[in-house]
């Protein structure tokens, strides 16, 4: 294996041309490329989404981190150790994409069981196991086996196993996936209680949302390939494309009217409509006649570029 040398800052992740090939076929074995000379940098204490569609190198990534997978080539280091040492995996948690309990545990019993591999005390097990739990919304339900639990139960269980050893860097490999909207609401809400704790969280996703939402920088991978990583207020700080007006207790007729200065119009309800305006058509001159004439405004919102446009048109030019 090639050795790259490694600037010893205070990263939590760093990755220096790091590639995992795969032996693939039955008769004639030949690699395939799963990752390909990932060199990413992820500062301390805060919060990376790590994009990508199915097959992206995304998980193999965070597989490589945690030892679960060498690498063909390359180098990493979390927390500043080289991968592996105990050091940094004490200091570490992680919650897999699809994670598998031994389901006749209860919850209790699954970080209670947790704590004993790290060396926690029976009172201090029971002080976290009963904090994390409250904090990931599963009530009186710990006491149950986890087989009876939902998929999105079991993922907030995994969440709270993964913070059991109050770790500073958590990897998270789709935090979301099965989970409802008030879960994924108080999942975002903990992420940030993390992220203001000074943990770092480093999360895959394919909820462009969610990563918009949470995180100061981004990576996106397509094909095993880095194709954009940086701040989200730069690759987001783009040029207003256009105009939202949504209008109240306006006459189809005026609409119709005005509307041909509109690249689109949408009837929300009755006297109700959605107003697409160019970037080159003011749009306060639009809503002076509408006001002139007796429609409310509603909102009047700037359309820029979002997160999932620019994923799109990335992993196209990756491809």
């Amino acid at each position: 294996m090639v050795a790259f040398p490694l600037v010893t800052v205070a990263f939590a992740i760093e990755t220096v041309d790091l590639t995992k090939d795969y032996s693939v076929g039955f008769w004639r074995k030949r690699p395939r490329r799963a990752l390909d000379r990932l060199s990413l940098q992820v500062e301390r204490g805060e919060v990376f989404g790590f994009l990508g569609p199915n097959g992206a190198g995304k998980t193999t990534t965070l597989k490589l981190l945690l030892q679960l997978v060498f690498p063909t080539a390359g180098r990493a280091q979390l927390l500043g150790c080289p991968l592996g040492d105990p050091a940094a995996k004490r200091r570490l948690g992680y919650l897999p994409e699809q994670p598998y309990f031994y389901d006749y545990l209860s919850a209790e019993e699954l970080m209670d069981y947790f704590g004993g591999l790290f060396g926690l005390g029976l009172s201090e097990r029971r002080r976290r196991t009963n904090a994390l739990l409250d904090e990931v919304g599963i009530g009186a339900e710990r006491r149950l086996q986890l087989r009876k639990f939902s998929k999105g139960m079991l993922q907030r269980v995994g969440i709270a196993q993964a913070l059991l050893n109050e770790p500073e860097l958590v990897i998270l490999d789709e935090p979301m996936s099965g989970l409802d909207p008030l879960g994924r609401r108080d999942v975002r809400g903990l992420i940030l209680r993390l992220r203001d704790r000074g943990c770092t969280v480093f999360f895959s996703s394919h909820v462009l949302s969610d990563a918009e939402t949470l995180c100061s920088k981004v990576a996106i991978l397509a094909k095993g390939c880095l194709v954009a990583s940086g701040r989200l207020s730069d690759m987001l700080a783009l040029q207003v494309r256009g105009w939202e007006l949504v209008v109240a207790d306006t006459p189809d007729a005026l609409v119709a009217a005005l509307g041909t200065r509109a690249t689109r119009v949408v009837r929300i309800g009755e006297g109700r409509f959605s107003l697409e305006l160019p970037l080159g058509a003011p749009p306060e001159r639009m809503v002076a006649e509408l006001a002139a004439a007796g429609a409310k405004l509603v909102s009047l919102t700037p359309l820029h570029e979002t997160l999932e446009d620019f994923f799109v048109q990335r992993v196209g030019e990756g491809t």
